[in-house]
């Protein structure tokens, strides 16, 4: 698993916050789950928890899913009374089937090979009712890769009257698929604008082309209700609406 989703884990609770308006990513996914008469989600890699609290107060019945405890353990800190479960993406069992299922935050782009990605869609069908919604953003590959040149790209934020910064290197890794290797390195920055390190991640993600990801729906067993253009921090994404179907 990655650092930042262990060790780093306080650390992207602060700078995160201050990179996605999470107030606007619950208001997208609840209008849809909305729109197709959905009640009941998993947040499968729900992080930190930030969306948990609007879902619940809104009444959705509400299960977060993320399989770093160090994530977890922040998310039922600030969601006591909350439900959530440590698994990964590839096979999970809920207690009970659900409406609806999201993966916010591109979350998908840890899937690197086919497999890892068709054995979500199937654990994820298994765990949907009959109709049952799927939503999830992804990178879109075409936008993206072509741009990755090896520059250094910074990301500032302010949290707790602390001032972080974040450097990124990414570079193309044609090892599997659309994939890059991703080098982020942690700063808090001192008064007198020393930077000191905090730590770093090494990961490696994948981004998508539209049409591998309109395959993998179909022989997942699902039929795409909407995909929807979407620009977010850092990338171009597509932002998928998909529905279970019955034989699979």
């Amino acid at each position: 698993m990655n650092n930042l989703y262990k060790t780093l884990a306080e650390i992207y609770e602060a700078m995160y916050k201050t990179f996605i308006d999470y107030e606007e990513e619950f208001n997208l996914y609840s209008q849809l789950l909305m729109k197709y008469n959905c009640r009941s989600l998993v947040e499968i890699g729900c992080g930190t928890g930030n969306l948990t609290a609007r879902f619940v107060e809104t009444g959705f019945d509400y299960t977060g899913m993320d399989i770093s405890d160090d994530m977890l353990d922040i998310a039922k800190r600030n969601n006591p009374g909350c439900r959530f479960m440590k698994s990964g993406m590839q096979s999970f069992v809920l207690a009970r089937q659900t409406d609806s299922a999201i993966i916010t935050g591109r979350t998908i782009s840890y899937l690197l090979t086919n497999k890892e990605v068709s054995d979500c869609l199937i654990a994820i069908h298994k765990n949907l009712h009959t109709p049952g919604i799927l939503c999830f953003d992804f990178i879109d590959a075409s936008k993206f890769i072509p741009l990755i040149g090896g520059d250094r790209v910074v990301h500032r934020a302010i949290a707790a009257n602390k001032k972080y910064r974040r450097e990124s290197f990414w570079k193309v890794n044609f090892s599997q698929s659309w994939t890059f290797d991703w080098l982020s390195v942690f700063y808090e920055e001192q008064e007198n604008g020393v930077l000191e390190k905090i730590g770093e991640d090494n990961s490696i993600i994948r981004a998508f082309t539209k049409d591998e990801i309109i395959l993998f729906l179909q022989l997942g067993g699902f039929v795409i209700n909407e995909i929807i253009p979407r620009k977010t921090y850092a990338f171009d994404t597509f932002l998928v609406v998909a529905e279970k179907q019955e034989e699979f």
